[in-house]
């Protein structure tokens, strides 16, 4: 009966860890989850919310809070072809806000800024839902 015992607790730790994580790695990322919002923030930390969904017909407000200049733009980069709705955003003086044109194509527009293309705190994504 107690090696029984023994076998149940133990099993039950086992659950318990692999419900708790499991991967070990503390310094992985969380997939960002797209918030509804339809202005995103522009700062020295980076671009808040990075990742947002928006209504078909939706324009997406850019604002530059930082004293750098940023030009945000839809991928891939350097063409940013992808949403051409994102062009009428391009630079942002400090402290400038500016729209993107109405978003009409269903899917996910990927930004980044033009000017730190690698720097991934200022990359995102804006889904277009119906």
């Amino acid at each position: 009966m107690t090696k029984i015992l023994a076998r149940i607790v133990s099993a039950g730790v086992v659950v318990t860890a692999a419900a708790c994580g499991g991967s070990g790695d503390s310094n992985a990322s969380p997939t960002p989850v797209p918030v509804s919002a339809t202005t995103i923030t522009v700062s020295a930390s980076g671009a808040n919310p990075r990742n947002i969904v928006v209504s078909r017909g939706t324009q997406v407000t850019f604002v530059n809070a930082d004293g750098s200049v940023h030009e945000m733009y839809s991928d891939p980069h350097p063409e940013h072809t992808d949403c051409p709705e994102f062009d009428s955003v391009g630079r942002l003086s400090p402290g400038a806000t500016r729209q993107t044109t109405n978003l009409v194509a269903l899917g996910t527009c990927r930004f980044h800024d033009h000017l730190n293309p690698d720097n991934s705190a200022l990359k995102g994504s804006v889904t277009i839902q119906p």
